[in-house]
């Protein structure tokens, strides 16, 4: 396993023209992402008049059910040119968000469209984060992914700032439909700059039958499950994520309901904390160079799980915001650290020929366990109480560092075996 260090190498060092027009997309779609963010909750209460259950399987149906329709793409995604796929999600997701301004002003809106355009934009995204994973192995020599991991992570936090309160701004003076369509923009303008970063891309070769069959679906299970250090670590991020992610609806209520939070002390509270996410991934190349990758993993992802349990303690006034906002720092640094290593560290132990098909189960299975574990949480909130539930989680989320691989085997001599041909 490399360290990311190479020799001569300084740690502001240009990645070439073709992966800056990659972050650029990169860069606008999550803005976009970020100025919607609440959106179709928005609408389905202010223009369908939807009830809870309608706004939360929004959020946890669409997702489990994007989550299942991404299934068959990843091994579809493996055996195609990965740039055009690229472009072709962020098509897709651009058309199926239009369709709901589009039917607003014909009048015809409707939840059910509301329901499948966040299914069909899961399904794309799910699809399109398994292809850039296995474009960017091919595109960047090993020694530079942590430091391309890296940039994705900070600009990821950096549009987490700005985003949601441009699209507060936004949805107050021009509706929520407005950032509906800023986001399918985002999209269309991502689209454009992955055309622009050319080059030849040769078609992956198949080696099986040309016909895809039933037992591919499965591959990238397959080979995240036969690898000793990939194994620990996909369970690990699917439980905490899932954990962290199922809290926080929980968080919402009780911040906003039982302790008399404002809205907008509820933003602050996860706003302010997301330059702890710029820090982290600032810090995760020195760190490695210095520590070695599996190092700082563990210990980040160990120092990760050790933030949430706090929020139970969650009190109101100042005390309580200040609370939440120094969990939430620690919990996002730690994060903001993490993330791009491990990012790095699985493509690194991924045969280029698998990239795709691992990156897409990998997300599968994240999103499915988020969406469970939220609906769980959901039913323990109203029988236990929203801080009871929340705690639980916490204390769970101690347990998560056991999952972390506690050792690095070899990397997979076919993850290595084509670099020549792609550097």
């Amino acid at each position: 396993m490399r360290s990311g260090h190479r020799p001569g190498h300084r740690p502001g060092h240009r990645l070439g023209r073709r992966f800056g027009w990659l972050w650029g997309a990169y860069g606008t779609s999550a803005l976009g992402t970020w100025l919607a963010f609440g959106a179709f909750p928005l609408i389905a209460i202010e223009v369908l008049d939807a009830g809870p259950a309608e706004v939360a399987a929004l959020s946890s149906v669409a997702a489990a059910v994007g989550a299942a329709v991404a299934v068959p793409l990843g091994p579809w995604v493996e055996f195609r040119r990965k740039r055009p796929v690229l472009i072709a999600m962020d098509l897709v997701r651009c058309a199926a968000l239009l369709t709901i301004p589009a039917a607003y002003a014909l009048g015809v809106l409707t939840f059910l469209q509301l329901l499948l355009v966040s299914v069909v934009v899961a399904a794309a995204d799910i699809t399109f984060r398994a292809a850039s994973g296995a474009y960017l192995k091919t595109l960047l020599p090993a020694e530079d992914l942590l430091v391309a991991n890296a940039r994705f992570e900070s600009t990821a936090w950096t549009t987490t700032i700005i985003g949601p309160p441009l699209g507060g701004a936004a949805i107050g003076l021009l509706g929520p439909l407005a950032t509906v369509v800023a986001d399918a923009v985002s999209y269309l303008l991502s689209a454009l700059g992955i055309r622009a970063i050319g080059g030849h891309e040769p078609r992956p070769e198949r080696r099986e039958a040309a016909r895809m069959r039933a037992g591919d679906l499965l591959d990238g299970w397959r080979y995240i499950l036969a690898d000793a250090t990939l194994r620990p670590l996909f369970f690990n991020t699917a439980v905490f994520n899932g954990l962290v992610m199922a809290a926080q609806p929980l968080l919402a209520v009780l911040m906003l309901g039982d302790l008399g939070f404002t809205p907008w002390q509820y933003g602050l509270a996860f706003a302010a904390p997301s330059i702890g996410g710029l820090l982290g991934s600032w810090l995760a190349r020195p760190l490695v160079t210095r520590f070695g990758p599996h190092q700082v993993l563990v210990v980040a992802g160990a120092l990760r799980a050790v933030w949430p349990v706090g929020l139970a303690f969650l009190g109101p006034g100042t005390g309580g915001l200040l609370l939440v906002i120094g969990v939430e720092l620690g919990l996002i640094l730690c994060c903001g650290l993490f993330n791009p290593v491990c990012a790095t560290y699985r493509l690194e132990r991924t045969a280029t020929d698998r990239a795709a098909r691992t990156l897409s189960a990998w997300a599968v299975t994240t999103k499915a366990t988020t969406a469970l574990l939220t609906a769980v949480w959901g039913v323990l909130g109203s029988l236990l109480g929203p801080r009871t539930a929340i705690g639980l989680a916490g204390v769970l989320l101690l347990a998560t560092p056991l999952l972390l691989p506690r050792r690095t085997a070899a990397c997979p001599r076919a993850a290595t075996d084509r670099r020549a041909d792609t550097a």
